[in-house]
């Protein structure tokens, strides 16, 4: 009879007390409780958090999954409204000077950015968040709306969007001004993005049909990276462009699809409790945030997020 050693190479070891692992699938007697235990890995997964005080699609997102920021949108109306979340429920900040949906957001709670969008008109208007009030910052060199974010509030990232046709455009932000950068590979709008302006990442859209195509930005020009497992548009993003994190979205049907990227490849995540596109997401892939967006109405639900973690299980043996 084949031996727990031969199968995992180790003796089944007795601890008075459960020790520290990190290896799934250890196995352990724990004297004490006169159980034996073991290392069991719970998968990621999505759970609900606190719901927005105001529904929207189309808003902008910055910050992290115990310290979000949530701007503008739209639900009969273009909206303002900023929110700030602490982990568990939102309150309310101070107000955008231009309401806008479908614009790039990047930046933290207390140091976030908005840009361009869809105001009425196409816009180029930019402003910075202080953590109470917004400022108006300088403008896009392209006015355009459905475009994505990346980086922080002195070096944003603006990529793709839609003037009267799908935009490549890309652009830098220093704190005070927009210069242009190299463009994207694949011209689209309603896409995500993450990271930060010398190590973005570029994903999903829309460029006549739905894109799977990803991007990764060096600071100067765009690379293609691995394609996503699952091709849409209105997604939703979060993380690095080494560990990036794409959920929902829409292909012909919207979506709970989550993946994973790890620098050259997406794999599947734990999927979305609420299918829902056009919204926003931030924070990390082993911490992510969604909020807002459409699903059979705009909604005011948000999603929290956290990667395959390992803890301690008592096995039965009887």
């Amino acid at each position: 009879m084949t031996t727990y050693k031969e199968i995992f190479g180790k003796y089944v070891k007795n601890y008075s007390s459960d020790p520290s692992s990190d290896i799934e699938g250890q196995i352990w007697y724990n004297s004490t409780s006169g159980t034996f235990k073991s290392q069991v890995s719970i998968g990621a997964a999505w759970a609900s958090g606190g719901n927005l005080a105001t529904a929207r699609l189309g808003l902008g997102g910055a910050g992290t999954q115990t310290a979000g920021l949530a701007f503008g949108g739209y639900i009969t109306t273009l909206q303002s409204a900023t929110e700030e979340y602490d982990g568990s429920a939102w309150s309310a900040g101070g107000s955008m000077g231009t309401a806008r949906k479908y614009f790039a957001g990047c930046g933290t709670q207390t140091a976030g950015l908005a840009a361009g969008g869809d105001a009425g008109p196409n816009s180029s208007a930019t402003e910075e968040y202080d953590g109470s009030a917004w400022a108006g910052g300088g403008n896009l060199g392209t006015a355009r709306r459905g475009l994505a974010g990346a980086g922080i509030q002195t070096a944003g990232l603006a990529f793709g969007g839609q003037t009267t046709v799908n935009s490549n455009a890309t652009e830098e932000y220093d704190g005070s001004a927009w210069t242009a950068g190299g463009n994207l590979g694949t011209a689209r709008r309603y896409l995500a993005g993450c990271g930060l302006q010398t190590a973005g990442l570029a994903f999903g859209g829309a460029n006549g049909t739905n894109s799977s195509s990803t991007e990764e930005y060096d600071g100067s020009a765009w690379t293609a990276g691995g394609n996503m497992g699952t091709a849409r548009r209105g997604l939703g993003g979060a993380g690095t462009q080494t560990a990036g994190l794409v959920f929902g979205g829409k292909t012909t049907v919207i979506v709970t699809a989550t993946e994973e990227y790890d620098g050259s490849a997406w794999t599947a995540g734990g999927n979305l409790g609420t299918a829902r596109y056009l919204f926003t997401g931030c924070g990390l892939q082993t911490a992510g945030l969604a909020f807002g967006g459409f699903t059979t109405a705009v909604t005011a639900a948000t999603e929290e997020y956290t990667d395959p973690t390992l803890v301690v299980q008592t096995i039965t043996t009887s």
